[in-house]
């Protein structure tokens, strides 16, 4: 679905950067400290979107408790944003009868119509090794979002399953259930401490799902043999 305001997503699927051209006196919400540059006309503000109690959901979704805001005073101007972790951005047309759910830390920016809340995942999130709680996105307009490594479209009608850590975002048309794969059993626990494959999601129903072809978990894990370590 076409965007209201004009972007460009450059140097993906690795390193990927946004730029918005933000129309004369419209706003765009972004994620805090993600601006890399912009036109001398663009306003920035930093406010807590919501209130309080909504900016403390964010954060414990893995977002910043403030949201910059940047409006366009006057003339039309470029905003260039780049995301903390190297990796592809994906843009998503948000309808008021099409929520998303984003993993945590994935927000990258949004139309200043657009809602964003965290929804607790409960038993879900235990059990994942995720965090408790995903963004929650709703309204009308065009958001954003970010993954570690490049974003895989597709398309669910019945039944999927992904490794909870390669998940980045899913229609809300669709539901989940986190469980080990194969059922539980001593097999299945064997394929999961064995063969480095254990907890999974379950989707179902019908909906689109985004997933990431690196898991960011795989790389601290690689790196940490290799971190300093203080001797005695």
């Amino acid at each position: 679905m076409t965007s209201e305001i004009a972007y460009t997503i450059e140097h993906a699927p690795a390193y990927a950067s946004l730029i918005l051209r933000v129309n004369a006196n419209q706003a765009v919400l972004v994620e805090s400290s993600a601006m890399a540059a912009m036109d001398s006309c663009l306003q920035m503000k930093s406010k807590v979107r919501g209130g309080l109690l909504k900016g403390i959901g964010r954060m414990l979704g893995g977002e910043s408790l403030f949201m910059s805001e940047f409006t366009a005073e006057g003339r039309s101007g470029e905003l260039y944003i780049s995301p903390g972790i190297p990796g592809d951005i994906q843009h998503y047309r948000i309808t008021p009868s099409r929520a998303l759910m984003v993993q945590s830390g994935g927000f990258v920016a949004c139309s200043s119509t657009i809602e964003i809340d965290s929804k607790f995942q409960g038993f879900k999130g235990f059990f994942s090794g995720e965090s408790l709680f995903l963004l929650r996105v709703t309204g009308e307009g065009d958001l954003w979002f970010s993954s570690y490594g490049a974003i895989i479209e597709i398309p669910v009608a019945g039944e999927y399953i992904v490794d909870t850590a390669y998940i980045v975002a899913f229609e809300e048309t669709l539901d989940y259930n986190v469980e080990m794969i194969g059922g539980l059993s001593f097999r299945s626990l064997k394929t999961g401490i064995f063969g480095g494959e254990g907890l999974v999601c379950r989707f179902r129903g019908e909906g689109r799902l985004w997933v990431q072809s690196r898991s960011l978990y795989s790389l601290l894990n690689f790196l940490n043999p290799f971190r300093p370590v203080k001797s005695n």
